[in-house]
């Protein structure tokens, strides 16, 4: 399968007006555990939280006819858009509590949840913060292995790990939209293998001209508009 062009002019991640703006804007919520005594690493968080969208993506709830798949239409008719809040103790209790998905990584808890109404958001969702969600990694991150999927992250842009977050589900997203029914089928099927590193600078230029899936953020948080964050290199769309 080829890879996808440049976004058209309706694309969910271009900074222009378009007929997007006119739909009810939706957020897809994703909240990540940070207990004081056991902060997951940054690289980690922002791997769980790719694979977190693609679960809810590929989930039977969220396409057809399944319970999430009128607000997830409605989301995708919009701006994509997708927050990354924080919890700990029975903030996090009570956020398990509503329908979601949970993922596990190493040593990350993410809860991603069915969309939201960009004005109704859930009560115990609300209150929890965005600001602060500042994580490190203790130790540098490994090479990709071999034929994972690489979600690489402009080397020129400093954001917080929920903002980066939030990239790397945008960039996990548009690698998705890419592929084929069958190349989903066993991307899924793996447990979706893919890393997220910080591309080299002297890459970043022959990556984003490579043709493959490319986040521009819209800019309404942390970064200009327009900035290109994410290049989704998955071997399939090589």
């Amino acid at each position: 399968m080829s890879h996808v062009p440049a976004p058209s002019s309706d694309s969910p991640f271009q900074t222009e007006p378009n007929p997007r703006d006119e739909a009810r804007q939706y957020v897809l919520p994703l909240v990540v555990r940070i207990e004081r005594s056991a902060p997951p690493a940054r690289t980690d968080a922002l791997e769980t939280a790719a694979r977190a969208v693609l679960l809810l993506l590929s989930d039977e709830r969220a396409v057809g006819d399944g319970e999430w798949a009128g607000t997830v239409r409605d989301w995708e008719d919009a701006r994509i858009r997708k927050v990354v809040r924080r919890a700990r103790g029975s903030e996090w209790r009570r956020a398990e509590a509503l329908p979601g998905i949970t993922v596990q990584g190493k040593s990350a808890e993410v809860r991603v949840f069915p969309p939201v109404p960009l004005d109704g958001w859930p009560k115990d969702l609300a209150k929890l913060q965005v600001s602060g969600t500042e994580l490190d990694d203790p130790e540098p991150p490994v090479p990709a292995g071999h034929g994972v999927p690489v979600l690489w992250l402009n080397p020129e842009l400093e954001m917080s790990a929920g903002k980066a977050m939030a990239q790397a589900g945008h960039g996990a997203q548009l690698a998705w939209w890419a592929l084929s029914d069958e190349e989903r089928t066993g991307w899924r099927e793996a447990g979706f293998p893919l890393a997220v590193r910080i591309a080299e600078p002297a890459e970043w230029g022959r990556l984003t001209g490579s043709g493959l899936p490319l986040v521009r953020d819209a800019g309404f948080t942390e970064i200009a508009p327009g900035s290109c964050t994410v290049v989704a290199d998955h071997p399939a769309l090589r």
